[in-house]
């Protein structure tokens, strides 16, 4: 039987002055309870795409289907570089914001009626700095913050864009865990130009540099790394123990 496709992107081109594109022909199946990487080079178009996939950006040429669903089913981790982290504001009231559509304007609040932030911080082990600020937690608390926020309202795909970026090998290996234990549930799509991302539960994966390569999860990757990367590439990944290395031609 056939996986349903949540999400769909056809023929896709993008350019933000018209003249050089950034994204050339781009066709990409998400499909339901995909854990899909997408990886390459940086510049190469990977997070103008996923703004593309989130709506907040719109092609020149193509389409994207959403299956069933609309951008208020998408949960997104953004990169940390993009994320200030001295906003004055505490745990508990950042992953409450993530309830927006509860706002009460009389209350002149976020009516969360079912206790969900609470139980985002249980289920995320936050509860103990509920109250600490953004600016005093660790880049591993940080990225489960992120993850809380965006996961509140039950989202079918969840979106990161670089989540291993400034994190250490610790909190890699527990985000790894998380992502494995979500993806039982919904899908997940991972931008990244970390070769070591791609682990053993990723299930689909694709090359990125304007031009795009799908591969499933046990096709060669070899001949479209040095593609995209321009270069050989080692790739080295949890469950993955072997290289994938060329000389320069």
């Amino acid at each position: 039987m056939n996986t349903p496709v949540l999400l769909e992107v056809k023929h896709l081109h993008f350019s933000f002055d018209g003249k050089h594109p950034v994204l050339t022909n781009i066709s990409l199946p998400v499909l339901d309870r995909d854990y899909l990487v997408i990886m390459g080079p940086n510049g190469g178009g990977k997070t103008t795409l996923l703004k593309c996939m989130l709506g907040l950006l719109k092609p020149d040429h193509g389409t994207i289907r959403y299956h069933g669903m609309s951008t208020r089913d998408f949960g997104y981790v953004p990169q940390f570089t993009t994320f200030d982290k001295q906003m004055p504001i505490r745990v508990h009231e950042f992953i409450e914001s993530g309830l927006i559509a509860s706002y009460h304007p009389f209350k002149n609040r976020i009516l969360d009626k079912d206790g969900l932030v609470e139980k985002q911080l249980e289920e995320f082990s936050l509860t103990p700095i509920a109250y600490a600020a953004i600016s005093e937690i660790s880049g591993g608390q940080l990225q489960r913050v992120l993850l809380a926020r965006a996961l509140i309202q039950n989202p079918k795909i969840l979106f990161l864009d670089e989540p291993t970026t400034f994190i250490d090998p610790e909190s890699r290996g527990n985000l790894s865990l998380i992502l494995q234990k979500l993806n039982k549930t919904l899908a997940i799509v991972m931008i990244t130009h970390d070769t070591s991302a791609i682990d053993d539960h990723v299930k689909n994966i694709a090359c990125i540099n304007q031009n795009l390569y799908y591969h499933g999860k046990d096709e060669p990757l070899e001949s479209s790394l040095v593609k995209v990367y321009g270069c050989p590439i080692e790739l080295i990944g949890h469950g993955m123990p072997h290289r994938v290395l060329k000389e320069h031609e």
